[in-house]
């Protein structure tokens, strides 16, 4: 179809307020998202509330506009709101680049899983021009990460209750809580009793009203239903409480064989018993149990009783405790070591400590009774298995003797000594090791070792030994080795009563605590240049050593490296039993971009200040003015001159070079009017050298329809070429200037014939 002369000027219009970046007649209307139809699932309403989880988990969105055009490079993105529908931090949904000319389509997106709350919002953002659309209704928004059934129980415990059910009483109250799902306290709650929905949302509920509880995970308003989380039911209920006791005294002695039963204060009422002994249970529960028989006539048993009752309408409690003790009980305790090593000559004393109130006493050894060994303690030379028999010939009734813990002696055959490294060692990373006794072991002729490390330590003397030799003035239980010249294998020697022991053998290789460093007259490998030496900092003369190229031996007998290729060199030394290992120096190629400069080459300065150029890159620097003297050696230098200047990099032998120019900066401004009639003068568009001759800064012209007449980097002020014709006594163009796609000036050129 034709379009009118009006529509094709205001097109025109359009066309020229893209490229000059100007919006202020027209501009893009972004309007609000909305939900939007899944086509890929039956029906065509578009969505309420987005309840997703791992097994469903794609949204539409529908987003308008209305030109003018977007630019090519915009991309329109969907931005998601926080719960309470605030865009201070906008998560990205989605992001499209080609829908730049399509004024109606839909977002895709899924939900991220850590959404819940009732008020999102979305918006859409243009990139180019940069704008943002009103926000979006409010959704109720939910990823469902747990779906299964709740089990809740008391204080989460994990145990449910028989049918369900919990009494209290007394004023009691009862904590219920969920007790399988992962990470339960990041979640919010519907409890409900008895069908309504309770107040609080928190992971437990402390209740002491009667009612049936449940409860479901809180996905809002319409998720919540969908995620399949309501729980089992709890049954609160209030019982009586009956005051439960065992009738008696709360302590009670017992002789053994004694007959003797626990009664409840409370029988009948069709209650159950349960009887517990220590904590215990011991029998039950039971219907209408309300006595125990405690049969005596058994070992143990001694101890605190107690029953507990529940049945209907009654709550479940417990007796306080009652004491069965036997009167005829004592206790017999050995009074010394379980193990005693007895060296010849030595003698050791045994001893028991007993609660019997008229203890009698006989010593056995090796199972037989000893003659006239009568006290509690007894002297022993020999070696044997030792324990005393007690009896109490006193009391209200007779018990049976007891004996102690068996003792047993030993006489070695021969003793060990451990030694181990005192604090953190390693070979070849510590720079002293410090090694100690750690155990004294009495070893039998059967092979059996007993530590007798308190009994014997500091009976033993001591030496010290390096690779089986003596080393003078070590006796004592501790050495500490600090010179890498006494690295080698350690040992202990002790010596007790004609007994010769000595220990293991722990390996001490200390590191050489020296610094080695390899220097180079260059790290710059260059054609025709300075060969690149490497040198040691320690003399390698007599020396065992490794020179290095990234990790691999290229040479172990040259004192100094001449370095051919490019890597990274170190040299290791392995004369002592640690390796002494180097720095790293590094071999680059040369290459001309090694040099950085901070700005361009051409510099353009105002007249009267100065511009500094700083290099980076080389080891040393020279400035030379265009008479070529020499005017500076460091790293930068600061411009005053317009000119020509030289800087010569070194790199080693290396050099690189570059020219420097120097121009005052043009203060003119930019024109708006040239003559193109020929005559010489204001027939070119010319620019300030700020935006002219720059490699970095495109100018662009457009003619009043739009088109494209003139695009150029590094503008050589050649604007309009003499080929050029103009239709018009005066035309209207149209420029911009850009670098690395930012739009510096523009504006207009009215050309004059």
């Amino acid at each position: 179809m034709k379009k009118s002369s009006s529509t094709y000027g205001i097109l025109v219009l359009a066309m020229a307020m893209m490229l000059l970046g100007n919006t202020s007649l027209t501009a893009q209307v972004l309007n609000k998202p909305i939900a939007a139809d899944n086509p890929n699932l039956a029906g065509n309403s578009a969505w309420t509330a987005a309840c997703a989880s791992a097994s469903f988990n794609e949204y539409f969105v529908n987003f308008t506009w209305s030109p003018p055009l977007v630019d090519s490079n915009n991309e329109f993105i969907l931005e998601l709101s926080d719960s309470y529908g605030n865009f201070g931090s906008p998560r990205e949904l989605a992001r499209v680049s080609d829908k730049n000319t399509v004024f109606d389509f839909e977002f895709e997106f899924a939900l991220p899983n850590d959404i819940r709350g009732e008020g999102y919002k979305f918006r859409v953002r243009s990139t180019s021009p940069a704008k943002t659309s009103p926000a979006s209704d409010a959704y109720p928004m939910y990823y469902i990460d747990y779906n299964s059934p709740l089990l809740i129980s008391e204080n989460g415990s994990g145990t449910i209750p028989s049918g369900g059910l919990i009494q209290i009483c007394g004023g009691g109250s009862v904590t219920l809580k969920p007790h399988n799902i992962p990470n339960a306290g990041t979640y919010l709650y519907n409890w409900y009793r008895s069908g309504t929905l309770l107040a609080q949302k928190t992971e437990s509920i402390t209740v002491s009203t009667p009612g049936m509880y449940y409860v479901e995970l809180d996905y809002g308003s319409i998720c919540s239903g969908s995620a399949n989380t309501l729980s089992n039911t709890i049954e609160i209920s209030n019982g009586s409480s009956l005051g439960i006791a065992i009738n008696g005294d709360s302590n009670v002695e017992l002789c053994p064989g004694d007959p003797y039963t626990l009664e409840a204060s409370i029988s009948g009422m069709g209650l159950t018993y349960t009887w517990l002994k220590d904590g215990d249970v011991i029998s039950g529960p039971t219907l209408e149990g309300s006595t125990f028989a405690v049969n005596t006539g058994i070992s143990g048993f001694e101890g605190d009783y107690e029953v507990e009752i529940s049945g209907p309408s009654a709550c479940t409690e417990r007796s306080s405790k009652v004491a069965l003790r036997s009167a005829g009980s004592f206790e017999v305790s050995r009074q010394n070591e379980e193990n005693i090593v007895l060296l010849p000559s030595q003698s050791k004393t045994l001893s028991v400590s007993t609660t019997a109130g008229s203890p009698t006493y006989q010593w056995y050894k090796d199972g037989a009774p000893i003659a006239d060994a009568t006290n509690s303690s007894l002297v022993v030379n020999t070696v044997g298995e030792y324990y005393a028999e007690v009896t109490d010939n006193g009391g209200s009734c007779s018990a049976g003797p007891k004996t102690s813990e068996i003792t047993t002696i030993v006489s070695p055959d021969s003793f060990e000594l451990e030694i181990e490294f005192i604090g953190a060692y390693t070979d070849c990373e510590n720079t002293d090791a410090t090694i100690s006794l750690a155990a004294v072991k009495a070893v039998s002729d059967t092979g059996a070792k007993t530590d007798v490390t308190a009994e014997l330590e500091t009976s033993f003397a001591y030496q010290w030994k390096l690779d089986g030799a003596t080393i003078s003035g070590e006796t004592s239980k501790t050495i500490t080795v600090s010179n890498q010249e006494d690295n080698g294998a350690y040992k202990l020697d002790g010596t007790l009563d004609g007994f010769n022991a000595t220990s293991n053998t722990l390996n001490v290789k200390l590191s050489a605590n020296q610094n080695l460093t390899v220097s180079a007259n260059g790290t710059i490998l260059c054609e025709g240049g300075e060969a690149i030496v490497l040198t040691s900092s320690q003399s390698l003369t007599d020396q065992t050593f490794e020179w290095l190229k990234d990790g691999q031996v290229v040479d172990t007998s040259s004192e100094s490296f001449t370095a051919n290729e490019i890597g990274t060199y170190q040299l290791i030394i392995r004369t002592n039993d640690c390796p002494i290992i180097s720095n790293e120096v590094a071999i680059r190629a040369f290459d001309e971009s090694l040099l950085v400069l901070d700005k361009p080459k051409d510099l353009i300065i105002i007249e009267g200040e100065t511009g500094t150029i700083t290099a980076s890159g080389a080891d040393s620097y020279e400035w030379f003015d265009a008479n070529n003297n020499l005017i500076a050696t460091q790293d930068s230098y600061g411009f005053q001159e317009e000119g020509e200047y030289l800087l010569v990099a070194s790199f080693g032998s290396c050099t690189v070079s570059r020219v420097i120019t120097v121009v005052y900066r043009d203060m003119f401004a930019i024109p708006n009017v040239i003559t193109a009639n020929g005559d010489g003068i204001n027939d070119l568009w010319i620019l300030p050298n700020t935006y002219s001759r720059d490699q970095n800064v495109l100018v662009t012209i457009f003619n009043e329809r739009g088109e494209q007449v003139f695009s150029q980097t590094a503008y050589e002020n050649n604007w309009p070429q003499s080929t050029m014709a103009f239709n018009k006594p005066s035309m209207i163009f149209y420029y911009k200037i850009t670098r690395g796609g930012k739009a510096l000036k523009q504006g207009t050129i009215t050309v004059i014939k």
